[in-house]
């Protein structure tokens, strides 16, 4: 949403958010970040001042507690500021749903907008069925399920009717909403009126996966939530909130949101074709030096990004960035992969035996890299001199793995080295085959990055470089303050 405000008006626009070190550099130079939190009255005053339109698009069902307390909280507190500030307007983004047995997690959806409206300020409350698109909880929910499970075992819930929408088109509405006058309560929703039985097997279709889902009537709620929380372990804390939701029927019943708005939905399928493509994007374009946090190491089980899981080591060598790249752009070849020569040998093998590429293409040249080379069975998907490689493997696994090398100065001459590596799991299978192979895919990864650290500390002119066949003695140390040991 900050992105299309920012390229298609000509809106100054500010942004409220409790981390703001997360959005630095993000966006446009013009666009004003604002540290705050809706629990906190005295932190609004100065972001509304001046505001003409002001989006509320807060939930705080993450929280420990009573989120619908913390909810009425936050909704108050910005209401009245609001006000205060003389804003024109608000928008508010929540959720569908019709009758009086709402679940707890609608019925404080629909309690904030009221509270909004109770500001006196002209308010748009935009109501919508399951969003469709990386980040949504609901979205969330049907990856972790269709991912993580050859059979959908599920209740009632499956045959509730839903209206889901794509994240895009959720944005068309909020983007349209700043020429509407006047306030409304609108429903949205995509083109389809679906069950949520044809969402996870729309999902498991574009994602090649062979998935039967199974109806228990006697499953009992308790349960269904229980193996929510485990499947969904970055939502677990809203999962269970969010089955109750599941037997509502979250469909448009209205008109109204069509007549105001020019705004054409998408149907299930391509919502979800567009949600894929999407992650695909963001993840190209993301550099994990600055996506990833880098305090103490995180849980073993690695990081989710998406339907992703990440593993990430930083070591900082007494190099600047240039000499600290060149091992890495000789990587694979006649030079090796600096850690456990055996390893890529036994590897290689087995891929040639399961009729993949092995290690038999080598490299065209042993220093010049170019996008689409091939190194041994990975192949050069994106290149920035002296600053970042990253490899996409071509050998045979269940799903699809990377592997990216960032460098940047680190002050004084030297240079931090980044290692990622990226699995998308193919289904369970490719889950199984994550965590199967983490303690020697770490025990590998890490030695890898030690001997490219080790190659690069021990050469002055960027010439002498590490060959895999040697041992060297000096191990440089991981430094503490940046490392991120996630298991890969």
């Amino acid at each position: 949403m900050l992105r299309r405000l920012e390229g298609e008006t000509d809106y100054r626009v500010r942004c409220l958010t409790r981390r703001p070190a997360a959005l630095a550099g993000k966006f446009s130079v013009d666009t004003e970040i604002l540290a705050g939190d809706v629990l906190e009255s005295g932190s609004l005053s100065r972001a509304m001042r001046g505001v003409d339109t002001a989006y509320y698009l807060v939930h705080s069902m993450q929280a420990s507690g009573d989120f619908e307390a913390l909810d009425r909280v936050a909704a108050g507190n910005f209401a009245a500021e609001a006000k205060r500030a003389g804003v024109r307007q608000i928008v508010y983004l929540g959720g569908l749903g019709h009758g009086r047995d709402l679940s707890s997690h609608l019925a404080s959806r629909q309690e904030v907008g009221q509270i909004l409206r109770a500001s006196g300020l002209p308010t748009i409350e935009f109501r919508a069925s399951i969003v469709i698109g990386s980040g949504s909880a609901s979205y969330e929910i049907v990856r972790a399920l269709v991912e993580g499970l050859p059979v959908v075992v599920t209740s009632r819930w499956l045959e509730t009717a839903a209206q889901p929408i794509a994240i895009e088109d959720v944005v068309d509405y909020l983007f349209a909403a700043l020429e509407y006058q006047g306030s409304g309560v609108f429903e949205i929703g995509g083109e389809d009126q679906v069950t949520y039985a044809e969402i996870l097997r729309e999902y498991a279709r574009q994602r090649g996966l062979s998935r039967e889902v199974l109806r228990l009537p006697v499953l009992a709620p308790r349960a269904s939530r229980h193996c929510l929380g485990l499947l969904t372990p970055v939502y677990g804390q809203v999962a269970g909130a969010m089955v109750d939701s599941l037997r509502n029927e979250t469909v448009v019943r209205t008109t109204v949101a069509s007549d105001a708005f020019a705004v054409k939905p998408r149907g299930l399928s391509e919502a979800i074709a567009r949600a894929l493509v999407n992650e695909d994007r963001e993840f190209a374009e993301t550099r994990w030096s600055d996506a990833l946090p880098t305090g103490r190491p995180l849980a073993w089980r690695g990081l989710s990004f998406g339907r992703r899981r990440v593993s990430s080591r930083a070591i900082c060598v007494g190099r600047p960035p240039d000499h600290a790249f060149e091992p890495i752009k000789r990587i694979g070849g006649r030079t090796g992969w600096y850690a456990g020569t055996w390893f890529w040998r036994v590897r290689g093998l087995l891929d040639s035996l399961r009729g993949g590429v092995g290690l038999r293409r080598g490299r065209r040249d042993p220093v010049d890299l170019r996008v689409g080379d091939t190194v041994d069975f990975w192949r050069v998907e994106r290149i920035e001199p002296n600053r970042l490689l990253r490899l996409a493997a071509e050998m045979k696994i269940p799903g699809r793995l990377w592997l990216q090398f960032e460098v940047d100065p680190d002050g004084s001459g030297t240079s931090q080295i980044r290692q990622t590596t990226v699995f998308d799991p193919a289904g369970y299978l490719g889950l199984a085959y994550w965590y199967l192979f983490c303690p020697i895919h770490n025990w590998v990864f890490a030695g890898m990055l030690r001997g490219i650290a080790a190659s690069a500390a021990a050469s002055r002119s960027g010439a002498e470089l590490f060959n895999s066949s040697r041992r060297w003695r000096p191990r440089p140390a991981v430094r503490r303050g940046s490392d991120v040991e996630l298991g890969s």
